[in-house]
């Protein structure tokens, strides 16, 4: 019975030992692949702007739009133009009727006239009058200092009706209404026999609306973060929906220095010349947008930020230990990516981070 007992101990510290061996064995795979996984690759940052470019949305407008009205009230005459007109600056649009103002030219005129002759004979008078004085005794100074007020007086009337008359010249010009520039009639909603005015509106529309065609102006919306990488001049390449597989280019022309309250973004306009008349005003185009990218700018790979629901950050590896950085996301161009935050140049960043890497890790 002693024997089979000494068997039986010597087969359990056989197993036992065994299992000893398969535990330790599993503990040092454990830790082999617990040191494989802070195995990580670095990457170096670097100081440098990184010239890219973005795509955004823009409109297509008219270089100059303008709606039409007369100065004064009338009668429409007649109308030269219709909707799709071209038309030259100076051009007569349409011409107006309006009786009292013509009369009101006439009699300005009149007395126009008759203040110029009264000057005129005043004025000879006066100058007769001081050729005889030049005699001793022919005419008394009064007399003579009479003839000059009479002059200077007839003077000053005559450039009041002249004045007036003038003005009612200018008045008379509106009944012919001209073209302020090179364009197209692109609404007409009135017709000859109307009686028109300043303020007169069809169904809330002008009576005649001119655009310039030949120019346009692309119109788009820069957001904040971009809107100081632009560079002034730059050649622009944009496509427009309506005209597929074509490719435009402009420039930038203007930039609204300020930004919207309400979209936090900064109006561009880029001219285009359109002589061909190919595009149109209020086409939605696609522009692509080149950037200047800034020089305070921290290059690091795109795979080495980190987003979160709370926070965005890179991970650095300072004195062997691994450090979260937040930071903010500029320009990205292929697998690179600007940052900003407590980076510096020749700084290391896990390249292939994952929120899983904790701070405060040692990394060998």
């Amino acid at each position: 019975m002693m024997k089979h007992y000494k068997y039986y101990l010597s087969a359990l510290s056989v197993i036992t030992g065994l299992a000893a061996c398969n535990s330790a064995a599993m503990t040092d795979k454990k830790a082999i692949t617990h040191n494989s996984e802070h195995q990580y690759t670095l990457a170096t940052v670097v100081q440098r702007p990184l010239e890219g470019s973005i795509r955004l949305p823009g409109a297509l407008a008219a270089f100059q739009k303008v709606s039409i009205y007369p100065r004064i009230n009338g009668f429409v005459k007649s109308i030269a133009v219709d909707r799709g007109s071209k038309v030259r600056k100076g051009q007569v649009l349409l011409i107006l009727e309006a009786p009292e103002v013509e009369q009101q030219y006439y009699a300005a005129k009149s007395k126009y006239l008759q203040a110029a002759a009264m000057f005129a004979s005043s004025k000879d008078n006066y100058e007769r009058t001081l050729a005889v004085s030049k005699e001793p005794g022919t005419i008394s100074a009064h007399d003579l200092e009479l003839a000059k007020a009479r002059m200077l007086a007839d003077s000053a009337l005559m450039n009041s009706e002249q004045a007036n008359f003038r003005a009612q010249e200018v008045n008379k010009s509106y009944l012919t209404v001209t073209a302020p520039f090179d364009g197209v009639i692109t609404e007409r909603n009135i017709h000859p026999g109307a009686l028109v005015g300043p303020d007169t509106k069809v169904d809330d529309k002008p009576m005649l609306m001119l655009e310039q065609e030949d120019k346009l102006r692309l119109i788009l919306q820069v957001p904040e973060m971009y809107s100081a990488q632009l560079a002034q001049q730059s050649q622009i390449a944009f496509d427009v929906d309506a005209i597929p597989g074509k490719h435009f280019q402009g420039a930038i022309s203007r930039q609204a220095g300020t930004l919207n309250d309400k979209y936090r973004s900064e109006a561009v306009e880029i001219d285009v010349q359109n002589a061909s008349h190919l595009l149109k005003a209020g086409m939605y185009a696609e522009v692509l947008l080149p950037l200047q990218g800034s020089a305070q700018a921290m290059l690091v790979p795109s795979s080495a930020v980190v987003m979160s629901t709370e926070r965005k950050y890179v991970v650095a590896v300072k004195d062997h230990y691994t450090r979260w950085v937040d930071v903010e996301e500029g320009n990205h161009h292929n697998d690179s990516t600007e940052v900003f935050g407590h980076l510096e140049a020749s700084d290391q960043v896990i390249t292939n981070a994952t929120d899983e890497i904790k701070d405060g890790v040692r990394v060998p």
